[in-house]
């Protein structure tokens, strides 16, 4: 269709197409090498840690720093939820769908590729846990930092795809000068 006065059709610019069209190329292999991996990466540690370790047992690596453990969390990030049955494991599989949709659409609509990786790796993370929500009803936690009587919650690979893919956008949107 070609652009007519008084007419709604637009033919589009044809020049950008390619240029839209090697964006969107770029975008998806950005998110397809990060997502899958991390994936990937989150279950065989997982699936590791299920077979080398009773559930609530814990190995020290690092003594009075750094222990490998099995705990099962059926909450949210830092046992948030952590009661409900499987009204909870519904509304927390729903919450993650929900979410996975609403970075998709970021991924897609993302201007520069430091920002497709990003959400790529929260995507992969979200992902990592969703996996383990949908099959055991819980997520596997297994990395258990700690100093003295000072304990941070247990988490697993996943719970590092998404923060660090959370700090490093928002390094970029705070203090990145060649904002896209």
């Amino acid at each position: 269709m070609h652009a007519m006065r008084g007419s709604l059709a637009i033919t589009p610019n044809r020049s950008q197409m390619p240029q839209k069209r090697s964006q969107v190329n770029i975008k998806l292999k950005i998110a397809v090498l990060t997502i899958i991996p991390l994936i990937v990466i989150d279950q065989i540690t997982k699936i590791a840690v299920m077979k080398g370790l009773a559930l609530n047992e814990s190995m020290a690596v690092i003594n009075g720093f750094f222990d490998l453990v099995y705990f099962k969390n059926p909450g949210a990030a830092f046992s948030l939820f952590h009661s409900g049955g499987a009204l909870r494991t519904i509304f927390l599989i729903g919450t993650s769908v929900v979410a996975l949709a609403i970075i998709a659409v970021l991924i897609w609509q993302a201007k520069d590729k430091l920002t497709v990786f990003c959400f790529s790796l929260i995507a992969g993370g979200a992902t990592g846990n969703l996996i383990d929500r949908a099959r055991f009803g819980s997520v596997t936690d297994f990395l258990y930092f700690h100093a003295g009587k000072y304990y941070w919650p247990a988490f697993n690979v996943a719970d590092s795809g998404i923060t660090v893919g959370v700090a490093i956008a928002f390094y970029a949107f705070y203090f990145r000068k060649d904002k896209a």
